[in-house]
């Protein structure tokens, strides 16, 4: 599948992805990338993120690809379970939080429970062996049971701004294997 054949959905987490951020990099340079915005950042609640990111995918007019970083990798599982019949040919999922960790910021709390069925859409998870919030085994918990690819990024903190990914080059070339596992 190439990405000009797709409408690319571009999650951010927490706080929303500022400028420099890799998500903010990549929405730039892919041709059909739509940056789904949430009324509340900073204290997201669960409900309303689940029906932005539905409503995006069904606003979609290609098959999409959804690319999710931290606490939005949770709100696209819990949309996942309400998607039938879905748009969605596969979502790249990077650094999803534990949240069973002590240090996952309060405000993520309500995304909690994450559901541990499968996706039913292709997806590749990217964690790292530093991130502050979710370990390595728990990360590779999350892929067994969502049926997700695992790729391990080395130390690359929670692979956001705060641990140096502006552009993050590496992630591209694992995103293009996702796309070329679609096209399959």
């Amino acid at each position: 599948m190439k990405i000009a054949d797709t409408d690319v959905l571009i999650l951010a987490g927490l706080g929303g992805s500022g400028p420099g951020h890799w998500q903010r990099r990549w929405g730039e340079r892919f041709p059909h990338a739509h940056f789904v915005e949430h009324d509340e950042w900073d204290r997201p609640e669960l409900g309303p993120w689940i029906s932005t990111i539905e409503r995006a995918i069904m606003m979609a007019t290609r098959p999409v690809v959804v690319v999710a970083h931290s606490l939005a990798v949770s709100a696209l599982v819990h949309t996942a379970q309400r998607l039938v019949d879905t748009k969605v040919r596969g979502a790249f999922l990077v650094a999803p939080p534990d949240h069973e960790s002590a240090d996952l910021p309060r405000e993520a709390a309500a995304f909690g429970h994450v559901p541990r069925d499968p996706l039913p859409f292709p997806s590749m998870l990217v964690a790292s062996t530093n991130d502050p919030f979710c370990s390595v085994e728990r990360a590779v918990d999350f892929a067994t049971c969502w049926g997700s690819d695992f790729h391990l990024a080395g130390e690359a903190g929670h692979i956001n701004l705060a641990s140096g990914h502006g552009p993050w080059p590496e992630g591209l070339l694992m995103f293009s294997r996702l796309m070329q596992r679609l096209e399959g």
